[in-house]
């Protein structure tokens, strides 16, 4: 039977790398990657996340927890992908300045490398202005955005006005738990996209080729 995700947050809390990875990779012989992300890696991680703010684990616990999915997430990603052609579509995948939660813009990334895109991972918590030069030097042909709790929903807006402004203009894409926690749509405009979960970004990616005329649907 495969491992459940409550169950996983567990070897996660108690320091069960190797048991973990085990886990996962019979996991990956049943499932694709992005329902390891969607199905069994966030929910264990959301799981993880309610026991902190029911001050039932520690800190400590939290940060060991993270480390562990990065570590297996990193494991199994050394997989074939689609290698980049010369004319493959650019996306920077960025946390916004202050965002430290970063597991669910790996995922991000990892999904656009495995369709073929050429991805520049920043990482979480970067600057506006650097965030800005970045996008003059590689002017991608989209932007992913995360943000994991609702009031960072101003520095979201504060992004996607500066990036609005590139010339020519990356679609924007935002992800994150922000996005159902908080109300964002008045952000959702041409050329800016908001995905509640990772079946709407592989959907765009897939079926829409990367353009800013998706259409979001119940999925």
């Amino acid at each position: 039977m495969l491992i459940e995700p409550k169950a996983l947050a567990r070897l996660f809390l108690d320091g069960e790398e190797t048991k973990a990875l085990t886990e996962i990779q019979a996991y990956l012989a049943e499932h694709s990657k992005k329902e390891l992300y969607h199905d069994l890696l966030t929910p264990a991680m959301i799981h993880i996340g309610e026991l902190w703010e029911r001050n039932e684990i520690s800190v400590a616990d939290e940060h060991l927890a993270t480390a562990i999915c990065d570590f297996v997430m990193s494991a199994v990603d050394i997989r074939p992908v689609s290698l980049p052609s010369d004319g493959s579509k650019t996306a920077l995948v960025l946390g916004v300045e202050g965002e430290q939660h970063y597991l669910g813009l790996k995922m991000t990334a990892s999904l656009l490398r495995e369709n073929g895109w050429s991805v520049h991972y920043l990482g979480p918590d970067l600057p506006l202005d650097h965030a800005l030069a970045a996008a003059e030097r590689w002017q991608p042909d989209a932007i992913g955005l995360s943000a994991a709790l609702a009031y960072r929903a101003p520095a979201v807006r504060k992004f996607v006005e500066a990036f609005l402004e590139l010339q020519p203009a990356p679609v924007i894409f935002i992800g994150g738990r922000a996005v159902s926690a908080a109300d964002l749509s008045h952000l959702e405009q041409e050329g800016v996209l908001l995905f509640d979960n990772l079946h709407q970004l592989e959907r765009w990616i897939r079926e829409e080729g990367g353009t800013e005329q998706y259409e979001k649907s119940a999925i």
